[in-house]
């Protein structure tokens, strides 16, 4: 608005001098022409010089008028930002940077971007000057201040031909530094308030959606829950003060159910913006307390015993105990992999939400007779089962199978891989059930047998077995 009104008034000014000029060409004018009109008047042919004076004077005007309509300029270009300016230089002078010419035909495709600036009126006008003579257009920018410069982060859509080594050359050309692209999907066309919110009301519905929501606010990066004590009941000397330590690339924040959570991005570093954002999402996790989204499935199993089938977390330990105490010593080396003894110690850790997801199955009691885990290993996601000896072989494992990989599947890994022995025939039997691409791997006798849901059509829930479900509200 103020550069609006400096143009105006710029303009009026122009105008009172211009009208100043013109009665002042118009008073020499009348003198000049006393003057020669007195000179001539005394002559004895005075009269005809004063008549061919006139048409002279009549036919330059209407000369003067014809050539000024013909060699007329442009009409002046509308300018969007109301300063009342255009440019006079071509569009590749302008930019300082050669065109790429690239056809409508040729589609587009997404990028996301981050490069730094520097803070300096027209530093941002000049990057996007470059980037739309490379016809790239702008969806989203965000802007992520520094102690010196700022970093700034674009949603782009590109032409298709444009390479990304052109782009990047462009970048640093107009002074961006450090300069990081990567595809991005229709996913991203969410603007940046909105997302954030809805990564929050996750957060809020169910804790065990904290480590996803940090990684989809964080980009590509790897998330460890460190606790504060070990499995064996000592500490581990891993505590985050309570305001969090942002350093670089890794940030280190207080975890709410003990501990610290421990986030890597090596290939960029992070930003003050973000480890606020990070911060604020990790404190809401807090002041929620434990929880899990409402809800169970019952199920008829194919002999008529109904099981239901709904989360579980650290609450349901003294039941996840009892269900160890009723366990054959086979079932539980089959599940754990190591000493019986300690196979209590693990399920603290298990039923953790920070460390993944819980299915139980139990009765209409209310025993605990099955768990199923969906846990976070980094990138990587494992899948684990245990189902008590009396119900084994009705279906149960294959069906908090096929709950856990639709949980992996919607939480978008690509891969779930289980980690069992060979003569655990019940988990081969769940695995192959899926109808999922399977990759078997044998390591000292231990078999690690991987699914790519990446290749599931449609993205759809994997079979589930015979049994019948039935949702309770």
């Amino acid at each position: 608005m103020t550069d609006l009104k400096t143009a105006q008034n710029a303009r009026r000014s122009h105008h009172w001098r211009h009208d100043v000029i013109e009665l002042a060409a118009m008073f020499t004018a009348v003198v000049v022409a006393d003057s020669i009109a007195k000179t001539i008047a005394k002559g004895p042919d005075g009269p005809y010089l004063l008549v061919f004076s006139a048409i002279a004077l009549v036919a330059t005007a209407a000369f003067h008028t014809w050539w000024a309509r013909r060699h007329s300029h442009a009409p002046p270009v509308d300018d969007p930002g109301g300063s009342g300016e255009a440019s006079s230089l071509p569009p590749a002078a302008a930019s300082g940077v050669d065109p790429t010419p690239v056809g409508d035909s040729a589609g587009t495709v997404l990028w996301r971007m981050r490069t730094t600036v520097r803070d300096t009126p027209g530093s941002l006008a000049a990057l996007c000057t470059v980037l739309a003579r490379h016809g790239v257009d702008i969806l989203t920018l965000q802007t992520h201040p520094l102690a010196e410069g700022t970093v700034d982060e674009f949603l782009l859509r590109a032409p298709a031909a444009l390479q990304t080594g052109t782009l990047t050359r462009a970048v640093a050309a107009a002074g961006g530094a450090d300069t990081w692209t990567e595809r991005a999907d229709a996913h991203d066309l969410v603007d940046t308030p909105t997302r954030v919110l809805g990564l929050a009301t996750r957060t809020a519905l169910d804790a065990a959606e904290l480590p996803l929501a940090l990684r989809q606010l964080l980009g590509r990066c790897t998330i460890h829950s460190v606790p504060a004590v070990s499995l064996s009941g000592r500490p581990t000397g891993e505590q985050a003060p309570e305001e969090g330590v942002l350093e670089e690339t890794v940030m280190r924040l207080r975890d709410p159910s003990g501990g610290t959570l421990v986030i890597e991005r090596p290939h960029l570093p992070f930003t003050p913006t973000e480890f606020a954002r990070a911060r604020a999402l990790v404190e809401l996790d807090a002041r929620l307390g434990p929880r899990v989204p409402p809800g169970s499935d019952v199920l008829t199993l194919p002999e008529g015993n109904e099981i239901t089938v709904r989360r579980a977390d650290r609450r349901d330990l003294p039941a996840a105990r009892a269900m160890h105490d009723r366990c054959s010593a086979r079932t539980l080396s089959l599940r754990y992999h190591g000493p019986v003894a300690d196979a209590d110690r693990y399920l603290d850790h298990l039923l953790s939400p920070r460390f993944g997801r819980t299915l139980a199955a139990q009765t209409a009691s209310g025993r605990v007779v099955a768990l199923g885990h969906l846990l976070w290993d980094g990138d990587e996601t494992e899948v684990a089962l245990m189902v008590e000896d009396d119900w084994q072989r009705r279906g149960i494992g294959a069906e908090l199978l096929g709950r856990l990989v639709a949980m992996a599947d919607e939480a978008g890994c690509e891969s779930v891989y289980a980690v069992t022995q060979s003569s655990n025939t019940g988990m081969v039997a769940a695995m192959r059930a899926l109808n999922l691409p399977l990759d078997y791997q044998v390591e000292e006798g231990t078999l690690v047998i991987t699914a790519r849901l990446a290749d599931r059509p449609a993205r759809t829930r994997a079979a589930q077995p015979q049994a019948q479900a039935q949702t309770r509200p």
